[in-house]
């Protein structure tokens, strides 16, 4: 007993690992407006995904941003975006557009200086990208940008009657090309391509490559010159561009907060993969809120074992990478919105200013990845 008191204070800063050694998940914190609940399961070797919760009094940030190529520029992405954000907020007066689309900008040109240095030590960090999802509360205002397909979806209630059902709305835009919209918007942009867009191993890829059209990174394919560069050439994975046929300008929604907005669900694509957004927010609405992010991952996964005619239980026997072949790595954040409990002000002046970081890599909450390390001396 005197043993479990001790641990659960560690488990309140830390997290905790439970039943799947892939897993971790921070079960409930305090934010400005209500609470916060974060889970992670890793898939991948190296984990791509990252997340953030940032807290303050005045405005919550919550970052999610899922790599690919590996994870060197999702883990960019988590140590500057949303500090750009706040640092341009402050600066302005206040969250916009504007200051979300300054972030996103300087946060991408920052990443290119990366890769410019970079490349001759470790030519393929042109074509490491990542997806980027934000979400930020101030002045009981949301804002929702975000560049390809992780995805916020709304908890709503339809009506003031507490026994009404609540409905899931989709709060962003999936930049993925196998959504019919954002392959049309991509050909259109490139009328002299006819292979912009390719059919290749079950899905619709850009350039037969990726298939999500905005990102941080992927510099090979939004900077032509990469692709001429002889270092990449050699080493990389050259494509032939007249244009950029990728870009990082975020899709942004600015929402005023009301009473029937119950929560959001923040998450990576490796969640969607697997539940819908309704099965989602049922999910929410129909069990506690300690451990809900952890949660919807179990559902997931167990989904994923599922349409493999497997238990979870043999998925959690499984390796980091080869786990890959079953699931993705998988991120999810739910933020509870409390309108009406207390006064917000004098809750907000019991928040603590500061950051939840999930692991940079499952079991490695304070290790460095070398090559990241590496990386960042050349700033």
């Amino acid at each position: 007993m005197l043993l479990r008191s001790c641990y659960r204070p560690l488990e309140r800063c830390f997290g905790r690992w439970a039943g799947d050694g892939l897993l971790w998940h921070s079960d409930l914190k305090p934010h400005a407006s209500g609470d916060y609940s974060i889970a992670v399961v890793q898939a991948n070797s190296c984990l791509e995904d990252q997340s953030q919760v940032f807290t303050s009094p005045s405005a919550t940030y919550v970052g999610v941003y899922d790599g690919h190529g590996g994870p060197e520029a999702s883990r960019f992405v988590n140590k500057h975006l949303v500090p750009y954000m706040h640092k341009f907020a402050l600066e302005q007066g206040g969250l916009s557009e504007d200051v979300i689309k300054k972030a996103f900008n300087a946060t991408e040109e920052e990443f290119l200086r990366l890769v410019k240095r970079a490349l001759p030590a470790k030519p393929q960090i042109a074509s490491v990208g990542s997806c980027c999802l934000v979400g930020a509360i101030s002045n009981k205002k949301l804002y929702i940008a975000n560049l390809g397909d992780s995805r916020a979806v709304l908890g709503r209630r339809v009506s003031e009657n507490q026994r009404t059902p609540v409905v899931a709305e989709r709060l962003s835009t999936d930049h993925n090309v196998g959504v019919d919209e954002i392959r049309e918007e991509v050909v259109a942009l490139h009328p002299d391509d006819a292979h912009i867009v390719v059919y290749t191993r079950g899905v619709w890829r850009i350039k037969g490559i990726i298939q999500v059209s905005r990102s941080i990174g992927d510099v090979y394919l939004k900077k032509p010159e990469f692709n001429r560069d002889p270092i990449f050439q050699q080493f990389g994975n050259p494509v032939p561009l007249k244009r950029p046929v990728m870009t990082a300008e975020p899709s942004i929604l600015t929402r005023e907060l009301k009473p029937q907005d119950l929560f959001l669900i923040f998450a990576s694509d490796g969640l969607w993969e697997q539940l819908t957004d309704e099965a989602a927010v049922e999910i929410v609405v129909k069990n506690p809120r300690a451990g809900i992010a952890k949660r919807l991952v179990n559902a997931a996964l167990h989904e994923a074992a599922r349409k493999r005619e497997m238990r979870y239980a043999e998925i959690k026997k499984l390796e980091k990478g080869i786990r890959r072949h079953f699931h993705d790595d998988i991120t999810v954040i739910v933020v509870y919105l409390d309108h009406n409990k207390g006064s917000r002000t004098s809750r907000a002046k019991n928040v603590v200013t500061g950051y939840t970081n999930a692991p940079v890599d499952i079991f490695s909450v304070n290790s460095n990845y070398e090559g990241e390390e590496k990386l960042h001396t050349m700033l």
